[in-house]
């Protein structure tokens, strides 16, 4: 399930509220076990999601760097090119 959490920092454009929410779901199933949680834990599940995000957003707003902002589809074709060496 972590593979699949991306870096949000320092791209343009910047990270969009779907991939901050999409980021803060991956890591509250890795967290809590749960693909889908059941109705009983679906309040907390969902309580969790909207803390995270808020807290994704708050620390993305208040980092800073002197990096050059990375560009998406480099990243991504970088990404694809590991994934090739590494299967093959």
């Amino acid at each position: 399930m972590c593979r699949n959490i991306k870096t949000l920092f320092n791209f343009e454009p910047p990270a969009t509220e779907d991939e901050i929410h999409a980021s803060a779901i991956q890591f509250v199933r890795k967290l809590s076990g749960f693909n889908r949680p059941s109705q009983a834990n679906e309040a907390a599940f969902d309580r969790a999601v909207a803390e995270v995000s808020a807290a994704a957003r708050k620390l993305l707003s208040s980092l800073h760097t002197h990096a050059p902002t990375r560009d998406r589809e480099v990243e991504a074709e970088k990404a694809k090119e590991r994934s090739r060496q590494r299967f093959g």
